[in-house]
């Protein structure tokens, strides 16, 4: 299948393409994508430009309407959409049905936003005076999407995009065509006007700083690595352009004395290594105390080493590939790391299955010290170090001593540290006898530190970013 861009309404072709690969089964070839240039760039923000007034002044039955359709052929189409989703990124099948499912529900949520959008009517401090305030959308948005979560992503920025009045030019990552390009071809057949959202992919070195630096373009919404992050950040800011970051982890997960074994055993195992250990919001960090540690790590490694690693499709599949070669050369260098640091590495060696395909397996690290690389950088897969402590004290001052601050768990039975945690962990998110990774898509998601920037995503909180508040004053 050719994977095109869509510009103004109309799916256009390129000169250039990449192949869309199955890591699961480099021989799989899913198509072929369009990769846009920088003036196929500059004709979709001219056309998301021109569709801006029209749409900002649509009602919200309009808006609802869309949204709504969207989100129903999402959700009907939730296994065929999962399968894509498998295919192209590695997630095993299970997991590629449960995002897609996600992004349903993300669409729908978003389409009775659109209905409840609601303003402010004050009392004026002088008299007889009207003050209103209101919510106005913003303009053209680019949007800036990782390979990790390609449909739930893209699904999560477009929806509150749109649901508030702004047009939207897309730029997802050129490892996962696929999904995004079933996306828009849904959101195409909507009801939208042409020009309202737009997709071009192609390379982001090349895309990305054209579509940050357009006069046209008023806000970036980019989630991604840090380094990149944070040069979009200082590219806004040059030009004064409202951004939303984001970023890294090193998500920590304490583990106290007077936890349940097989409660944080299990939040540990799917923190760190479901979905590859691809999630910003992964376990990579587990810090537990001197009195369990023993028995943590016994247990632990023992349900790791049974974890099934094996083609994204085939059932019964717990943990799939890595993305491609790449971030798979990348987590095996950290494995080595590690070693050679001090760690103890008990799995992370490159495994051969039936397909030739990007396998890795699970891997832990002990007798790990905070400062240790493999404690400070963001890996990417699955792997998680074990960091030794004394108390809840030390562990608290562990679990904070990060340049990230995305997401924080806790497993314990007592109310009083489950409680501290929640109010003193550096983190945007806080779990509790849960994995640090998995969220709800209707609250607002993001960090603090390193991890995020700018206001949060998801929930009614998306509405910070995608719209500017107007106060306004009357004297009837």
């Amino acid at each position: 299948m050719d994977y095109k861009n869509l510009v103004g309404g109309s799916w256009v072709e390129t000169s250039d393409s990449t192949p869309n690969v199955n890591p699961s089964d480099i021989s799989d070839v899913l198509g072929h994508a369009a990769r846009g240039d920088a003036a196929q760039l500059d004709q979709a923000i001219e056309a998301a430009d021109r569709a801006a007034p029209s749409w900002a002044a649509s009602t919200p039955q309009q808006r609802f309407d869309v949204l709504d359709l969207v989100g129903t052929e999402i959700l009907a189409r939730k296994e065929e959409l999962g399968r894509l989703l498998s295919r192209e990124e590695g997630k095993t099948l299970p997991e590629g049905i449960g995002e897609a499912a996600r992004a349903g529900q993300i669409f729908k949520f978003f389409a009775g936003e659109a209905l409840r959008q609601a303003g402010d009517r004050l009392a004026s401090v002088r008299p007889g005076i009207e003050v209103d305030v209101t919510r106005s959308p913003l303009g053209v948005i680019g949007l800036i999407t990782p390979w990790n979560f390609p449909i739930a992503i893209p699904a999560w920025k477009i929806a509150p995009a749109i649901c508030y009045g702004n047009t939207v030019v897309l730029k997802p990552a050129e490892l996962v065509p696929g999904c995004a390009h079933a996306l828009v071809e849904i959101l195409s057949r909507s009801g939208l006007p042409e020009g309202v959202v737009n997709l071009v992919m192609g390379r982001g070195s090349q895309l990305g700083p054209r579509l940050i630096e357009s006069s046209k373009v008023k806000a970036i919404s980019f989630t991604g690595s840090v380094p990149t992050g944070r040069g979009i950040a200082a590219a806004c800011g040059a030009s004064l352009k409202k951004v939303q970051l984001e970023m890294g982890g090193k998500n920590p997960m304490v583990v106290l004395d007077d936890a349940d074994l097989d409660v944080a055993v299990d939040a540990c195992l799917n923190g760190a290594f479901f979905s590859t250990g691809q999630r910003c919001t992964a376990s990579s960090r587990l810090v537990v105390t001197e009195g369990i540690h023993d028995r943590f790590v016994a247990a632990l490694a023992e349900r790791m080493s049974a974890l099934k690693v094996g083609n994204a499709l085939e059932a019964g599949v717990q943990m799939g590939p890595v993305v491609d070669g790449r971030q798979l050369e990348q987590n095996l260098s950290y494995v080595d790391i590690a070693a050679e640091d001090g760690g103890k590495v008990q799995g992370g060696e490159r495994l051969n299955r039936e397909t030739e395909g990007f396998y890795m397996a699970p891997a832990l690290v002990t007798e790990t010290s905070n400062d240790m690389r493999i404690n400070r950088e963001e890996v990417f897969g699955p792997v998680a170090s074990v960091i030794r402590v004394k108390d809840y004290d030390e562990a608290l001052s562990v679990a904070n001593d990060t340049e990230f601050g995305l997401s924080s768990g806790i497993c314990t039975t007592s109310l009083k540290h489950a409680s501290h945690f929640k109010a003193n962990a550096q983190a945007g998110m806080v779990m509790v006898n849960l994995p640090t990774a998995g969220v709800d898509y209707h609250v607002p998601f993001g960090g603090t530190k390193g991890s995020s920037f700018g206001s949060r995503e998801q929930g009614r909180y998306a509405a910070e970013f995608y719209t500017s508040v107007k106060t306004s004053y009357l004297l009837p």
